[in-house]
């Protein structure tokens, strides 16, 4: 055995890390040693939204005022008053006071109010009815009924 036979054990021998050359090496910016302050401490993060101090969008979008409702249903509204137009005994549904122009656009469905008086008996059927405008309709001697589930 010669001086020059002497070799290390294959794989006891690795090339060092170069680092801090770029962050196209992958090693490049904190060169492998993480991050300091805040970032470095465990348990430490800023909370999901935060913006640096800044007013966050979840804070500021409230102050803009008329934003849609999402779920709102729109009723077409009609009141007891205008329910005098139709014949005695007669049965008025939402179509028909479409066709009499007591509203233009059906919408979500008709709720029937209870501003005036009805004087003549009527069979209304409605989406909804309020608690004054089914007294006012059995009170003229007619019925309300609900359609709809």
């Amino acid at each position: 055995m010669l001086l020059t036979d002497l070799r290390p054990a294959p794989g006891s021998q690795k090339k060092s890390k170069r680092v801090g050359r770029g962050h196209g090496s992958g090693h490049g910016k904190t060169s492998t040693r993480g991050n300091n302050g805040q970032g470095q401490r465990s348990g430490e993060s800023t909370r999901q939204g935060f913006e640096g101090g800044q007013m966050p969008l979840f804070r500021r979008t409230p102050k803009m005022h008329h934003f849609p409702m999402v779920h709102r249903t729109s009723y077409a509204e009609v009141n007891i008053e205008s329910l005098a137009i139709f014949e005695a005994n007669s049965i008025v549904t939402p179509e028909l006071m479409m066709e009499a122009g007591l509203f233009k656009k059906l919408g979500d469905g008709l709720r029937v109010l209870g501003r005036g008086e009805l004087g003549v008996a009527l069979t209304v059927r409605a989406d909804h009815f309020t608690k004054g405008a089914k007294l006012k309709i059995e009170a003229a001697g007619g019925q309300a009924e609900v359609i709809g589930a």
